[in-house]
């Protein structure tokens, strides 16, 4: 469970830009900004997972929208 519940004003504005994008990648910029918000909202030091192996990205970015869906029926 994430520490922080909601998204603030502007990661919730980026994560919605991120989320518009309908591509089967993501750029460093993302990446980071990934690794960024989940240290924030998971309470935990910043990290980048290994590229060589997507599964923590991808699970990040679950838990991540998941905080966004809090916040939009809330």
């Amino acid at each position: 469970m994430a520490k922080i519940e909601f998204f603030t004003d502007k990661d919730r504005k980026d994560w919605e830009l991120f989320r518009s994008q309908n591509r089967s990648k993501i750029t460093r910029n993302e990446y980071k900004m990934i690794s960024q918000l989940h240290a924030k909202y998971y309470n935990h030091p910043y990290h980048e997972p290994c590229t060589c192996n997507p599964q923590t990205i991808k699970n990040w970015i679950r838990q991540l929208n998941d905080i966004y869906e809090r916040n939009n029926n809330n």
